[in-house]
């Protein structure tokens, strides 16, 4: 209700076509635009980002947490994955602008802006990856040992039993920590703000995606956080678009959780 009653408010003065389909969003100087495409588009784009970091790194630690590493090994990285979803989200984003923006900046043959979308969804990656290798480890140790030993019993290699046997068995957990994942990186506030920058961006075409990996960009947690810092009165339309777009995300993020649950159950594996 804290979020539906402003919305159904800024509904009425702003329409659902203007705040879905505009290209611009700007509550501080006119004309005042409430359009959530570029916001939603940064979100998009810096989720990408991590996804591309987070998911196959964290698909490779579960794998040899799991079928790798001996208990020694394993006492040591798991406690050093808890001491990475333990840190302050702000160091996160300070150490993308402190550090691996200038890094990024002389390697790379491209001009990078000082906020900018890679170096956020880098750090991002990084952050996430504890959630990914730690549900999908849970979910390969819970497949039984006897299908390991079927396979080693017809000549597998312990490559091919941890690809081909544990990670297909445990599909279900490891798809769901992706879309928890790709959840939190949705809803990640302080990187964003602190390395990629407040300025919505929008794509001129398709062939502006890319180009806009090296700009900064703003997204929904962002732009939140933008009009509630401001001097924007409270009453006013533009603070209720806080509402609309917290609105907006709460739908995104719950159809994620949704579908996490349907693959969860669609492909769990029953074992005696």
């Amino acid at each position: 209700y804290s979020l539906a009653a402003p919305s159904v408010a800024f509904f009425a003065e702003v329409s659902a076509a203007e705040f879905f389909t505009a290209t611009e969003f700007n509550v501080n100087i006119q004309p005042i635009t409430f359009g959530v495409l570029p916001l939603a588009f940064g979100t998009t784009i810096v989720t990408v980002g991590a996804a591309a970091v987070a998911l196959p790194l964290g698909l490779l630690t579960a794998i040899y947490l799991s079928e790798y590493a001996d208990g020694r090994t394993r006492a040591v990285l798991k406690p050093m994955l808890e001491v990475l979803a333990g840190i302050p989200t702000v160091v996160y984003g300070y150490f993308a602008l402190v550090y691996v923006t200038p890094f990024l900046d002389g390697v790379l043959p491209v001009e990078l802006n000082t906020f900018n979308v890679l170096s956020a969804s880098l750090v991002m990656g990084v952050m996430i990856v504890p959630m990914v290798s730690s549900i999908s480890e849970d979910s390969m140790s819970a497949v039984p040992d006897t299908l390991r030993q079927g396979a080693y019993g017809l000549g597998a290699t312990k490559y091919e039993v941890s690809t081909r046997v544990v990670v297909p068995a445990a599909v279900s957990g490891i798809a769901s920590s992706y879309i928890l994942a790709i959840s939190r990186a949705i809803g990640e506030t302080m990187i964003v703000v602190v390395a990629a920058g407040n300025l919505p961006n929008f794509p001129s075409g398709p062939g502006d995606v890319l180009p806009k990996f090296f700009e900064q960009t703003q997204t929904m947690t962002a732009a939140m956080v933008e009009v509630l810092t401001s001097e924007i009165g409270g009453g006013t339309v533009a603070y209720r678009s806080v509402f609309a777009i917290g609105l907006t995300l709460f739908g995104m993020t719950f159809a994620l959780n949704l579908i996490s649950d349907f693959v969860a159950e669609r492909y769990r594996e029953e074992y005696d």
